[in-house]
């Protein structure tokens, strides 16, 4: 399954994925992602994001999998990048989140961004794992912060990967040209 730039082919397949998801995880994702205008406008092209999804067989019309996307944040934090990922329930645990997460880091990097952020639901313990071993960081325990559709307040985590930091540490020891890229 490869992972491709979101384009306006994928959008009802998209707006499906988005539509089969379980109810509580609609409720830790900040934009309205059942709705047909938000997909479409990004189908299009529409925002400051760069957006990828999974879909199985060749068709760009078959069923989505997984999703990420990269924000690319304004003025004094332009520098910053912030993660969405969404793995369907029936992928999780198959490496999907990390291939795409991975997907994000490298797109990141590729775009000059030398931070990356990416809120977590403090419950979501897969999630932490996923991006703690991506080499992201805990930055801020917010408490109380999400209420869930219930009326549930709920902790919200950011973690952080500082991109010069890694990358570097990858340049000390030869990876980057084991790796084929030049990452000074």
């Amino acid at each position: 399954m490869d992972v491709v730039e979101l384009g306006e082919a994928h959008c009802d397949a998209l707006l499906r994925f988005f539509r089969s998801l379980p109810e509580e995880d609609l409720t830790f994702i900040e934009e309205e992602v059942t709705d047909p205008d938000v997909v479409r406008s990004w189908a299009s092209g529409g925002g400051s994001a760069r957006r990828f999804v999974t879909v199985d067989g060749d068709d760009p019309g078959g069923d989505v999998a997984g999703y990420v996307a990269i924000r690319r944040l304004t003025g004094w934090s332009s520098h910053v990048g912030e993660v969405r990922l969404v793995v369907s329930p029936t992928r999780r645990g198959s490496g999907l989140g990390r291939a795409l997460a991975r997907h994000a880091l490298v797109t990141a990097v590729g775009d000059g961004l030398t931070k990356l952020v990416v809120e977590v639901v403090a419950e979501q313990g897969s999630a932490l794992a996923l991006f703690t071993g991506l080499g992201f960081t805990g930055e801020a325990l917010l408490r109380d912060h999400v209420r869930d559709r219930e009326g549930q307040l709920r902790d919200l985590m950011v973690l952080a990967h500082h991109v010069d930091e890694t990358w570097s540490g990858m340049a000390t020891v030869g990876l980057d040209e084991a790796l084929g890229h030049d990452l000074s």
